[in-house]
């Protein structure tokens, strides 16, 4: 496991393993791929007791596929994230009793084809613009308050209503691993939560290169994966020294709808290369839509 990036070299790594102990490997190009973890309770601050009964998505998802414990009974699951409604699923399969998943946002919040195969097709009421506004329970969960939200996404008190459950799943969003990354001083986007990079994945510090969810959080196993290849290729070419920068970085901003887009600058002249790959995420669904590339003066390039 790595411990540490040395500031001082920024391509020396400080790691521990079972084996030797502390080492200290150098190197000349290092890939930050940490993943990302679960967002937590103390996170979204949800009011309420402590009780036993209350987990991430991701820790329900290790209990009862490799552990082989049952979190519990009755659940009702906050996030229409991906891993949870996959576990809602999951843990109707295991015969638990799945009240309902809520979403604070008008729309779910992971892939369509989750919310028909997970939900729709097991008749789990998805219960969008709804919050939890108070856990119940002293050693136990025993229940929760929800309430619809408004606009601004606050609650409207007289809209709450009890569920009686005695467990509570959480699927509040990723956040990237990037504790590493901000020891060693490389600028994080405040958006996606990951490093600044440029088309080959390399962050504001040379020869240091980033991928997968530690970048930003990706939808698909498929997508992380080719976004690996991106890298791999780019650490190879930089090693090799060829690699020949444009005479003024050109800067990638988001236009209306789309919350980021991954990498933030295109840096390289690249001969032969006709593509660069873009990832982004919109703000909101849409249907029949089509993504324009504009430049400084207004042309539209693709």
């Amino acid at each position: 496991m790595v411990i540490k990036i040395d500031s001082d070299s920024n391509k020396r790594i400080i790691a521990l393993n079972r084996y030797e102990g502390l080492l200290s490997i150098e190197t000349q190009a290092i890939v930050l791929a940490m993943g990302c973890r679960e967002r937590t309770r103390e996170a979204i601050n949800i009011p309420g007791s402590r009780p036993a009964g209350i987990f991430t998505a991701g820790t329900a998802q290790r209990y009862i596929n490799i552990e082989g414990y049952m979190p519990g009974r009755e659940v009702v699951i906050l996030g229409s994230g991906d891993i949870g409604m996959i576990m809602a699923r999951r843990m109707t399969l295991e015969g638990v009793r799945v009240k309902a998943v809520l979403e604070i946002m008008p729309f779910s919040t992971g892939l369509i084809r989750n919310k028909v195969q997970c939900l729709d097709d097991f008749n789990i009421p998805l219960k969008f613009k709804h919050t939890i506004t108070r856990i119940e329970g002293e050693k136990r969960v025993e229940g929760i308050v929800i309430a619809q939200v408004d606009e601004n996404l606050k609650t409207v008190p007289e809209t709450e209503e009890d569920i009686k459950c005695d467990t509570i799943l959480l699927s509040v969003g990723l956040i990237p691993e990037n504790e590493l990354t901000k020891e060693v001083g490389i600028k994080l986007d405040p958006i996606t939560g990951g490093p600044i990079v440029n088309e080959n994945r390399e962050t504001e510090i040379e020869g240091i290169f980033a991928c997968g969810n530690v970048l930003h959080v990706h939808d698909l196993a498929d997508c992380v994966s080719e976004e690996g290849e991106i890298v791999g290729r780019a650490v190879a070419e930089y090693l090799k020294g060829e690699r020949k920068y444009r005479p003024q970085s050109i800067k990638i901003v988001p236009g209306d709808n789309i919350t980021y887009v991954v990498p933030q600058h295109i840096d390289f002249l690249v001969p032969g290369r006709k593509k660069i790959k873009l990832f982004m995420r919109g703000r909101k669904p849409e249907e029949r839509v089509r993504i324009n590339l504009i430049n400084d003066k207004g042309r539209v390039l693709g």
